[in-house]
């Protein structure tokens, strides 16, 4: 029964040693341990205030990275747009360049066609007046030819008229 009803002298001493005791911890061990608890909450403080700036910084970055594509969007969109308005112009430019060009080819070739029909029916006047002249000279030459022989035909009947 001893150890469950102690002494009044074993409940001195063990007030004693645990007064020292925690003197002793209290002087050389919660200070520490305290300052070291504090430490940690402020970093810890400290690690959430930097978090949520860090956050709302993000936050701002990605609005702003947001509105720098939306700006990039509109311009590429605007660059598209002027390229294409460009593009169509030079192909309307082209189309008229072509258009024109053709009908000056075309005139050209009216040009060439009236040139070479009017060289051409002058070569056939040419031809033609050679030709007339040809046959007209072929039937002077067989008229003449008929003609000496009608005359050698009537002077060989002379002849022979004057020898009988």
């Amino acid at each position: 029964m001893e150890l469950l009803t102690p002494a009044v002298g074993l409940l001195f001493w063990m007030a004693l040693v645990f007064g020292i005791l925690v003197l002793l911890l209290k002087k050389f061990a919660w200070k520490p341990i305290l300052s070291a608890l504090k430490e940690r909450e402020d970093s810890i403080e400290s690690a959430l205030r930097m978090a949520e700036e860090t956050r709302a910084e993000m936050a701002k970055l990605k609005a702003d990275n947001d509105k720098i594509l939306a700006e990039a969007r509109a311009e590429r969109d605007k660059m598209i747009r002027d390229g294409k308005d460009v593009a169509d112009k030079l192909i309307a430019e082209a189309k008229d360049r072509a258009v024109a060009e053709g009908n000056k080819i075309i005139a050209d070739a009216r040009e060439a066609i009236q040139q070479e029909k009017t060289a051409m029916i002058a070569q056939m006047k040419k031809d033609l007046a050679t030709f007339s002249i040809e046959i007209a000279e072929k039937v002077l030459r067989k008229e003449l030819a008929d003609k000496k022989s009608q005359e050698d035909l009537v002077s060989s009947l002379i002849s022979e008229a004057n020898l009988n």
